[in-house]
């Protein structure tokens, strides 16, 4: 089935009808609107974008204070976003639980002292926010040279 038109924001002038419901449909159209926005999107849409959810970071990373904390990796969609949370078990051991959603299957790592599973925790999401941006700085630049392109194509 052939669409024309236009979605929020996304020029659609050929699209073939894909599995509704498909995670990677939904990952394609976010990096399309990615690709398909202005070099510099307004200030609003980047905050939103960059925002990480995350606990607060337990004043000490003891017993009581690493259990249940968590952060969330950066991204335009919940679906497709990073989480991480730590679990305390029997005789102290931790353990991080990473997802990606809110309806995946969990990988987990550990296990690990508390102060430890904290700091993988930190770790993961900084490292999540380096390459995110990383992406999308790609991303601008790209869509920035086919903006440059086609201003020089329509003036020939």
């Amino acid at each position: 089935m052939e669409t024309r038109g236009t979605g929020r924001g996304i020029c659609v002038s050929e699209a073939k009808r894909l599995t509704e419901g498909d995670p990677t449909d939904y990952a394609l159209a976010t990096i399309a609107s990615i690709l398909d926005q202005p070099a510099s999107p307004p200030e609003a849409a980047k905050a939103d974008v960059s925002e990480t959810h995350e606990s607060p970071a337990p004043p000490e990373a003891g017993v009581a204070g690493a259990d249940g904390y968590s952060k969330s990796g950066p991204g335009p969609m919940e679906a497709i976003r990073f989480k991480w949370t730590v679990r305390r078990e029997a005789g102290d051991r931790y353990f991080v639980d990473e997802t990606i959603g809110d309806n995946s299957r969990s990988i987990t790592s550990g296990p690990m002292t508390a102060d430890a599973a904290v700091r993988f925790v930190d770790d993961q999401a900084s490292e999540a926010r380096q390459r995110f941006e990383a992406l999308r700085n790609e991303m601008a630049g790209r869509a920035a040279a086919a903006d440059i392109h086609r201003k020089g194509v329509r003036e020939s």
